[in-house]
């Protein structure tokens, strides 16, 4: 450390704020701040870093031309990325149309295309096949509504899903981490208005046991339930003690995520999903501070679970519309409310996040990774891509955050995370400013993303 550093750090005086964070200053009176509250895990072996999760489009297939731009994309970025692919459903077949007779050729491929880029594998065991939900068995007969895509297997099939899920373990022996099912699908108890936690918990710990049986050292996460938040002025189904001036979670959420916890088998990493909009698509206060979401779940999450790596299977901060298309801000709005967002994360102790829907089909692509691999002249990167990749290797699991000093009249307006080597800054406001962070003075656009060497 230079001498000039040293005498930073010695002349700070730091006290914790009302979110939580660190807050101080330096002898120029410029405010230190920026390092998360909480410290990251002590275990990271369950911990992957920041990916993207495969949808039903991906560039596993495509113009050949197109689907190598991305394979190279991928393979040459400086920390490989981790990337998420469903057993049945978003882009993969029914594994078992028929009880015993397996189909994995889609899952094969999407494997095959994350071992090729040299990203880590990861599945998640969902969704089931039509046999095991009341359904037809037979090859041709799955039904692809979303009705019946979501719908969880009776609980007479709970031990065929284990005995799938052990299967696929044993066919990808160098897939290390599963997810158990997707945002509790299927398992919503109707007559008394929520979650059946006790179900889904039930078929948590027989896959468990399943995987573990196959190789111990087969690491394992859930519940990934999805912490829907509403308005704050609604007290009526609030978790007293999980909200904010962003809105508060759905106590039935807290209740499921508490239940599980306290009746799994075991969990070598923790999985949610949310957003930091409500479920009415309110952003509160506004865009960028309605992010403090995803740092106050995640510091509660890790407070209940004893610090166990924890990952956000999906994280939105743009609400979509009726068909889940997010185009409504431009790339640079789009870009620096994202970067608040995994700045929010790292903030509450996250490990490990992913990106939803890395492609879509066409032309209109707003806020996927790369440009579709169905047209010849695909397979580009965007912008997301670069700040995602950019974030899995300056921050991977295990680092340490830092102070980092912002002048007074900034710290308003801007965003930042730091460590070691990195800093991290995000200007949320739509015009150009002059900001002084970490001892230097730079211009940032209106919703600039900057990146300071250290």
């Amino acid at each position: 450390m230079g001498a000039a550093a040293l005498a930073l750090v010695l002349t700070m005086l730091t006290l914790p704020d009302e979110r939580g964070s660190t807050r101080g200053t330096t002898k120029d009176g410029d405010k230190v701040h920026g390092t998360p509250a909480d410290p990251p895990p002590a275990r990271v072996r369950g911990a992957v870093g920041w990916g993207f999760t495969h949808t039903q489009y991906s560039a596993d297939e495509g113009d050949d031309a197109a689907v190598a731009r991305v394979k190279k994309l991928l393979k040459d970025q400086p920390r490989p990325l981790p990337q998420i692919q469903h057993v049945m459903g978003w882009g993969a077949g029914n594994p078992e149309p028929v009880k015993g007779r397996y189909d994995f050729g889609d899952l094969d491929r999407r494997i095959d295309f994350v071992r090729a880029t040299g990203g880590t594998p990861v599945v998640t065991l969902c969704c089931a096949p039509d046999w095991m939900k009341g359904g037809k068995s037979g090859v041709g007969n799955t039904n692809w509504s979303q009705a019946s895509l979501e719908t969880a297997p009776k609980p007479e099939h709970f031990d065929d899903y284990a005995a799938l899920a052990a299967t696929v373990a044993k066919r990808y022996p160098d897939v290390r981490h599963f997810i158990v099912w997707n945002e509790l699908k299927g398992f919503w108890n109707g007559a008394e208005q929520r979650w059946d936690y006790e179900g889904y918990t039930r078929l948590y710990n027989l896959v468990y046991k399943a995987l573990k049986d196959v190789d111990p050292d087969i690491m394992v996460g859930g519940p990934y339930v999805g912490m829907t938040s509403i308005d704050p002025r609604q007290d009526d189904g609030v978790a007293e003690d999980l909200k904010g001036p962003w809105g508060g979670v759905d106590q039935r959420v807290v209740d499921a995520f508490e239940h599980w916890n306290e009746h799994k088998a075991g969990a070598d990493f923790v999985v949610v999903d949310g957003a930091s909009y409500t479920a009415d698509d309110e952003l509160l206060p506004d865009e960028f501070r309605a992010t403090e979401k995803l740092t106050a779940v995640s510091r509660w999450v890790r407070q209940r679970t004893g610090g166990l790596p924890l990952w956000w299977a999906e994280y939105y901060v743009e609400p979509g519309d009726d068909e889940d298309n997010r185009d409504d801000w431009s790339e640079a709005h789009r870009v620096a409310v994202h970067a608040t967002g995994l700045i929010a994360l790292a903030r509450g102790g996250t490990t490990s996040g992913f990106y939803w829907n890395p492609q879509k089909r066409g032309e209109r692509c707003a806020g996927c990774l790369w440009t579709s691999t169905e047209r010849a002249d695909g397979g580009r990167e965007l912008p997301i891509l670069d700040l995602v990749a950019r974030f899995a290797a300056a921050f991977p699991p295990g680092t340490r955050y830092e102070k980092v000093a912002v002048a007074a009249d900034d710290e308003p307006n801007v965003r930042v995370l730091a460590d070691d080597d990195t800093v991290l800054v995000v200007n949320v406001l739509d015009r150009p400013i002059s900001a002084k962070v970490d001892g230097r003075r730079f211009d940032l656009p209106g919703h600039g993303v900057k990146w300071l060497a250290r």
